[in-house]
């Protein structure tokens, strides 16, 4: 298809500003936030200077058509105060997007989750991935005003919920009853205030000195689903504390956002500015305006090394990719705008077009490592900056969170309910722009033998027996599944169905069930076994030699008789080794439809050893040791080749060296 061709428009940045706040909710074309770049070259880089202060975008050409359903419009106004206080003022128009009316109403209070006794911290245990909450840092979120657009108070009206555990110390989900029902296709709007206090930064949000990293920092209104979304017989809210493990819903909407900071600090933030930052009194205001998300994030210190470059490929009509880089990390920031053009080259040009027209890398200083590796919409953070010479993980951290713009971003799971397709298709895919651009490859037995706990995919996030199981299946056996479907259907045909998937659901919700429609339509069968078995249940691939009778024939030759197990999974084609002592080899494939199968073999020399899989094509199999099973014929019982696991790998490899 022939290249769409974008025109470059200049607006006064006060007349910017303006038309945001006048757009009609609902109606908004968002004509500053989707720009792109001229497209004659592919890539267009222009570096900018790295000292540069980041002042307000320019607009270009507005994109042709709203993309989401815009269910929530937010008008936000933030104040940093003493380094570790938020207070703001926010107006949320809710538009009711069901077939019913609503009359009571949801709100996340996400901050709260850092104050004693709530369920996070019970469930955390005051630590995520490794980094462990400071005593006594505690962090809030305070409603000091709620209002509707009349006036009338509805701040006695609100009540916390606990609907997940019962926990009544947990005030991370509040609910309240509106004067008014809101009938379907209408709109609400609410005024607030609140005042959050931020905790030392060890779980996504939270300051470290004059670093703030400010992500669930709103009152954010909670997803009402439709029927028919993700399954639903019919409409209502799903809603849900904050726990341990999981991480967050939300609907799509608008955002128009003042951040206010003292004037010496640069802010990162989702979507694009408006105008310049207006500076007053020795503070410093920023005004951001996003539309097609479903969240907003920032971050702000007075040490940010800031570069911006501009960038267009296919599937990347054009974006400006702006680094907020550690002063440690100075030094890197070829690396880091070489991993984020890289990784939005390969998603826009595997998936489809990224919507956006702005991308924000954000290092977080050394001791804020519990702010880095988070996505919010066109913000990432990648690893903290502990040292100057960091190995992969500055490019992997970076194009893992880059992938999420896709999976999280815009096709936006459900990650209170199925964080798999989110954490394990951005793994999935985190594993193919490694090998694409840095020529880093996984290695799929090792990393299956890792999972020693597998637990269903499609479960809630706090169900999960601990972290350490719920890293190891959303994430690790989540990409696996994935990885197992590409073994079977071949690259081509997956990288068909995860496109499909993509253009199919984004901005739309979608469910394990959807994604299983998808890579029933594109490969024209039905995979209900696989989904049962490994998204729906805990289970994990386990073929085995169970046993192997060989006897010496009237004839001279042998006889031998082989018996194969299926112990765990849905069925798949496997390959088997059997090996003579002779040095012959027969390779047979069976197709794994049985949970047991007999092999009856005549040989002039007796049968060595079999070995099922000596490819490790199997992406699900994490229990290897009893694929491989020795023949001593000498002996009147057949016995297995005693090894241990390490033992059992060194044979696998062994055998593969032919």
């Amino acid at each position: 298809m022939p290249q769409r061709r974008f025109t470059r428009f200049l607006v006064p940045a006060a007349a910017a500003a303006l038309l945001v706040f006048s757009i009609p909710f609902g109606f908004a074309e968002a004509w500053v936030n989707q720009y792109a770049l001229p497209a004659s070259a592919q890539p267009q880089q222009e570096p900018a200077p790295a000292a540069a202060e980041p002042g307000a975008d320019v607009p270009i050409a507005p994109k042709p058509a709203v993309l989401s359903n815009r269910v929530a419009e937010y008008h936000i106004s933030v104040k940093l105060e003493d380094g570790d206080t938020l207070t703001g003022q926010q107006t949320l128009t809710w538009k009711n997007p069901g077939r019913k009316p609503v009359q009571e109403f949801y709100l996340h209070l996400y901050p709260n989750a850092f104050s004693p006794g709530s369920t996070f911290l019970k469930e955390s245990g005051g630590q995520l991935r490794g980094d462990k909450m400071k005593a006594g840092s505690y962090g809030s979120m305070t409603l000091t005003s709620l209002a509707t657009e009349e006036g009338e108070t509805l701040l006695p009206r609100l009540h916390y919920v606990q609907p997940d555990d019962g926990n009544p110390d947990d005030r991370t989900l509040a609910s309240f009853r509106l004067p008014e029902p809101v009938g379907p296709g209408q709109t609400v709007t609410l005024r607030m205030s609140f005042t959050v206090k931020l905790p030392q930064v060890f779980a996504r949000m939270g300051t470290a000195g004059n670093f703030v990293m400010a992500g669930q920092w709103f009152p954010k209104a909670a997803v009402y689903e439709t029927a028919g979304t993700r399954g639903r017989t019919s409409e209502g809210w799903n809603a849900h504390q904050y726990h341990g493990n999981s991480e967050f819903y939300a609907d799509f909407g608008l955002y128009n956002v003042k951040i206010d900071v003292p004037e010496s600090y640069k802010v990162a933030a989702t979507g694009f500015q408006t105008q310049q930052p207006a500076v007053k009194n020795g503070r410093k205001i920023y005004q951001f305006y996003a539309d097609d998300v479903h969240d907003f994030g920032w971050a702000a210190s007075p040490s940010f090394r800031y570069v911006e470059e501009s960038f267009s490929s296919e599937g990347v009509p054009g974006v400006r990719i702006k680094l907020y880089i550690d002063p440690l990390h100075a030094k890197l920031q070829e690396r880091y705008m070489h991993a984020a053009k890289s990784a939005l080259a390969l998603l826009g040009k595997w998936y489809g077009n990224y919507p956006y027209s702005t991308l924000s890398v954000v290092i977080p200083p050394a001791d804020a490592s519990g702010a880095g590796g988070m996505e919010y919409p066109t913000l990432v953070t990648g690893a903290a900056a502990k040292n100057d010479n960091p190995g992969f993980e500055l490019e992997r951290t970076v194009v893992h969170e880059i992938a999420h713009q896709y999976w999280y971003g815009i096709v936006a799971s459900n990650e209170f309910e199925e964080a798999w397709l989110d954490e394990g298709f951005t793994s999935y895919t985190e594993d193919k722009l490694m090998a694409a651009i840095y020529d880093v490859v996984p290695n799929s037995a090792v990393e299956a033998s890792y999972l020693t706990h597998p637990e269903p995919l499609k479960m809630n996030a706090w169900l999960y027996d601990s972290s350490d199981s719920y890293a190891e299946n959303v994430y690790m056996r989540g990409k696996l599944v994935l990885k197992a479907i590409e073994q079977q259907v071949g690259e081509k045909t997956m990288n068909k169905i995860m496109r499909t998937y993509f253009q199919t659901y984004r901005f739309k919700h979608p469910s394990s069930s959807d994604f299983q429609k998808v890579v029933e339509s594109t490969t024209k069968k039905k995979w209900t076994d696989f989904f049962q078995a490994y998204v729906l249940h805990g289970q994990m691939a386990d073929f085995s030699v169970e046993s192997i009778n060989t006897r010496q024939t009237g004839e001279g030759g042998y006889e031998s008789r082989v018996l194969l197990r299926r112990g765990g999974g849905s069925p798949e084609p496997v390959t088997v080794w059997f090996q003579f002592a002779d040095g012959q080899k027969l390779l047979k494939t069976w197709d794994g439809s049985q949970n047991h199968v007999q092999f009856k073999l005549t040989h002039s020399s007796p049968l060595q050893y079999v070995a099922i899989d000596p490819e490790m094509a199997v992406v699900l199999d994490n229990f290897r040791y009893n694929n491989y099973l020795k023949t001593e014929v000498s002996e009147p019982v057949r016995t297995r080749w005693n090894i241990g696991l390490s033992k059992a790998v060194d044979g696998l490899l062994g055998i593969l060296a032919w």
